[in-house]
């Protein structure tokens, strides 16, 4: 099972950022760490959570990717590493089941290479209704890695 790369977890901990206190996220849901929001256990992130270092919340969101690098395992092979971090990070970001269900993912499964995830990519930069300007980047940094030509 391919896993992800130290690019691609670096790009997840530049959107997310660090937080070792919990606190609610723009959607309004409880978040520790770099963007946990359910414990490897199972458990949902409450308010007053904390972690003791940056570590911790290092080992905590590796422990955390596992089940988004198996649903992109398990729906795309033969993606290079790029597409996979990036398809990861997109994963991670939106959740499992939208994930599963996004156009994105419909298009990448007929044509990996399709121009048009681009723009499935960036259409997807709103939380609670509102266009977010870190959404936006992500999307569109998360579309640049997919598409880069070496691994």
């Amino acid at each position: 099972m391919r896993k992800i790369s130290p690019v691609g977890l670096e790009l997840i901990k530049k959107y997310e950022g660090l937080r070792l206190k919990s606190y609610l996220c723009p959607a309004g849901i409880n978040t520790i760490g770099y963007g946990t929001i359910i414990y490897p256990n199972g458990k949902p992130v409450n308010p007053g959570d904390t972690l003791k270092s940056e570590a911790e919340a290092t080992l905590l969101l590796v422990d955390t990717l596992h089940q988004y690098e198996y649903v992109v395992n398990k729906n795309l092979s033969n993606l290079n590493q790029w597409q996979f971090d990036s398809l990861v990070s997109f994963a991670y970001n939106i959740g499992v089941s939208a994930f599963e269900k996004s156009t994105l993912l419909m298009l990448a499964k007929i044509n990996k290479n399709d121009p048009r995830l681009i723009n499935e990519f960036l259409r997807w930069k709103y939380a609670s209704g509102k266009i977010l300007a870190g959404l936006t980047a992500r999307r569109t940094e998360e579309a640049n890695l997919y598409f880069m030509k070496t691994v």
